[in-house]
């Protein structure tokens, strides 16, 4: 049986966001960036197509809904900006798919919705990032190897303290419930995981690139001083005004960190939404 928020008015919507999230895919895995003019023309389709039913139907309930779930998700599409937990491209299209996710007259349901999309693309996110992380660390062995070796050295003492915690939370565990003493030996995945991500980072993340391949919103891996002026890293990036002097200053390559690719993970988590749907869980 089809879930009740994927069958009528909600299909188009439903296939406009599968669309444009697989566009956006294809974007930041070719170019590392999504364009605005691609987000903020989702919000355009999906409000206009709840405008357009609602004056078919004659319920403008449809259409308010949109406009609540893009002003929340606007909100939150900073949070998660200001925080610095998405770049600004990520963030647009989170923003951009508030506009998709009222999928409900009922906003118990929607916010229902709006929580499991959030869990979906976060845990579903993680993994993916895990995952693609391993496959760079593998196809990068013997540089990542060494890598690895230097970072444990630099950040040996948090495996110090992540050893404390185990024995501090291992005592404490003992005496309430010995059978769950062991699960403080997580405290130990942390600085490993650390480290990894750490080496990951700088060895398969980190290039030098032409500057002709520069854009808005790269990330540069040190500050930058061209013909005097001092250009910072920032997790904004690089602006335009930025952009310009270097194409017009500066000669060499310069160094760029880049990340994974996250828009994959707001598919997975829309994708997990509909599955629930699909299984009756709303």
């Amino acid at each position: 049986m089809i879930g009740s928020i994927i069958s009528g008015e909600n299909a188009f919507l439903i296939l406009l966001a599968v669309v444009w999230l697989v566009g956006a895919i294809l974007q930041d895995l070719h170019r590392r960036e999504v364009d605005n003019l691609w987000n903020f023309s989702l919000i355009g389709f999906a409000l206009a197509y709840r405008l357009a039913v609602s004056g078919y139907t004659g319920n403008y309930w449809f259409f308010v809904n949109g406009l609540i779930g893009f002003v929340i998700f606007l909100a939150l599409g900073n949070l998660f900006y200001y925080c610095r937990l998405f770049a600004g491209g990520d963030a647009k299209l989170v923003i951009a798919l508030g506009a998709i996710l009222p999928l409900s007259y009922s906003w118990i349901i929607n916010i229902e919705i709006f929580g499991l999309f959030i869990l979906g693309f976060l845990v579903g996110g993680s993994v993916y990032v895990f995952i693609w992380s391993l496959f760079l660390a593998f196809t990068n062995m013997k540089n990542f190897i060494k890598e690895y070796k230097k970072q444990a050295k630099d950040y040996k003492h948090y495996f110090s303290w992540s050893l404390i915690f185990v024995l501090f939370f291992g005592f404490l565990l003992y005496f309430s419930d010995p059978s769950l003493a062991l699960s403080s030996l997580v405290f130990l995945l942390f600085p490993v995981l650390f480290v990894f991500a750490r080496s990951v980072e700088e060895v398969c993340m980190v290039k030098k690139v032409e500057i002709s391949k520069l854009t808005v919103g790269d990330w540069l891996y040190e500050d930058l001083y061209v013909r005097g002026k001092k250009i910072k890293k920032n997790w904004e990036g690089l602006s335009e005004m930025d952009l310009k002097l270097i194409k017009e200053k500066y000669s060499r390559k310069v160094m760029v960190k880049y990340g994974v690719p996250f828009t994959p993970s707001f598919l997975i988590g829309f994708l997990f939404v509909l599955y629930l749907s699909y299984i009756g869980w709303f």
